[in-house]
């Protein structure tokens, strides 16, 4: 959406629902409202808050996070919203936008990639594309709750502000952010104890690549399609070439693509080099019929524990 567009938007909107927030901290009694824009931050607030809080996703299941569009209800969401979570980073200007064009001061946002240390994405391990320029300035990558690690300080996060905007609510939201830690310290554990014991320490994704967090946090070395963020993600023979040639090379076993992506460039690796697909979560967001089950980040993370370990061995 261009700026233009969304400022007109946000103008249009504020002109019919007026630019008053609901009252924060809880002094009205009633539960305080929640917005996360997409499935991480959702889930770990989820877990932390359960019913105590209206909490919404503001992305819709299913959807692709990288070129989703606001809508009239969105914003009115965002300005409703006591806790306003997202992620941060080149993405989310657009929200960054909306922001700035309302009234803060009685609002509390969290950004994820405020959260935890960030790190740049990472061109030396992209297979070449000639409308990439590797030399071009660097975004920070944003896709920092693929590590265990950084979980648990979002969601420490998280519960730090939850229980100074509801502190009826504080031991509640104390207790279950101790059990969710704690779960989040398990997983962590489990991946270490996979690589450790794997036989190698490379992965090839077919795909965009958004877990620099999760292979940094592990120690692993990875080749893929795509930058985590990529909004093109044709292909072309030099691409193919080169990730065939890093499979082989690795004798990687497994090709590995995102949810909620096709597996196009995968299917076309494992073809040439006699290898199978899997799918590894990124946990962006959650098909409409998961989402609707109930499927946790946990979830997903668990899933990818057994997909590791068949990748890695």
């Amino acid at each position: 959406m261009k700026k233009f567009s969304l400022i007109l938007l946000i103008i249009v909107i504020f002109s019919f629902s007026g630019c008053g927030n609901k009252l924060s901290n809880n002094e009205d009694g009633k539960k305080i409202n929640v917005v996360a824009t997409i499935f991480p931050q959702y889930d770990f607030t989820r877990q932390i808050a359960k019913d105590k809080v209206n909490l919404k996703m503001l992305i819709p299941p299913g959807a692709e996070s990288h070129s989703y569009e606001p809508t009239p209800q969105d914003i009115i969401n965002i300005q409703k919203s006591d806790l306003f979570i997202y992620v941060g980073g080149e993405n989310d200007e657009w929200i960054k936008d909306i922001l700035n064009s309302m009234d803060t001061s009685k609002k509390t946002i969290i950004s994820l990639v405020d959260c935890v240390n960030t790190c740049e994405e990472d061109f030396k391990t992209i297979a070449p594309d000639q409308e990439i320029s590797h030399n071009e300035s660097k975004e920070i990558d944003e896709h920092v709750w693929t590590s265990p690690a950084n979980a648990k300080k979002i969601t420490e996060k998280i519960s730090e502000t939850l229980c100074k905007l509801d502190s009826k609510n504080s031991d509640f939201y104390t207790k279950n952010t101790k059990e969710f830690v704690n779960q989040l310290s398990i997983l962590d554990n489990n991946f270490k104890k996979i690589v450790s014991n794997s036989k190698r320490k490379t992965l090839v994704f077919g795909d965009r690549f958004p877990f620099r967090y999760f292979v940094e946090e592990y120690g692993l070395n990875y080749y893929a399609a795509f930058p985590g963020c990529a909004s093109q993600t044709d292909t072309n023979a030099t691409k193919i070439a080169f990730l065939i040639d890093k499979i082989k090379q690795n004798n990687i076993p497994v090709v590995l693509k995102m949810e909620l992506s096709n597996e196009n460039i995968a299917k076309s690796l494992a073809e040439a080099t006699n290898t199978k697909v899997l799918t590894m979560y990124s946990c962006h967001n959650a098909p409409k019929d998961d989402f609707e089950n109930g499927v946790t980040y946990l979830d997903y993370m668990n899933k990818n524990l057994n997909v590791l370990e068949e990748a890695l061995n």
